[in-house]
């Protein structure tokens, strides 16, 4: 089985959901997060079954710091905001077959995949587990 994860390379959170999807049997092709050319309809195939404030990065500085009111955005905007800034989009993003969703939720990849995935692997980024990366987590 292969599956294609969308990552912010050097994210060590990634890194972590990677191995776990690994371990599970999958094959997992790694692609860039931020090199892809997201479209409005390929980036909202992977939000479209989440709230639109749960399409966001939470670890995102402008996020964090309260710059950008992920509640007050409506699903436009919000596309039109991660297509320019996709650091802001909320990670992974995972492909299987038709399947496709947002964020590392092991209960649910698990029902899909058939096969069991470690519960202690968390959302990316957190504070424990920092992204370790040359792109670094700032919106510039």
């Amino acid at each position: 089985m292969s599956v294609i994860f969308y990552e912010k390379p050097g994210c060590t959170g990634n890194a972590q959901q990677k191995q776990a999807l690994q371990h599970a049997g999958l094959h997992v092709e790694c692609r860039s997060l931020l090199a892809e050319p997201w479209t409005r309809d390929t980036l909202h195939s992977y939000l479209k079954q989440l709230p639109v404030s749960q399409w966001f990065n939470r670890s995102a500085p402008k996020i964090k710091s309260g710059s950008i009111d992920t509640d007050s955005l409506d699903a436009e905007t919000a596309l039109a905001l991660l297509i320019e800034h996709p650091l802001l989009i909320r990670r992974p993003l995972l492909a299987y077959g038709e399947f496709r969703t947002a964020g590392f939720d092991p209960v649910l990849l698990s029902q899909v995949f058939g096969l069991p995935l470690s519960s202690d692997i968390k959302e990316v980024c957190t504070h424990s587990q920092p992204c370790h990366s040359p792109h670094g987590h700032a919106l510039r």
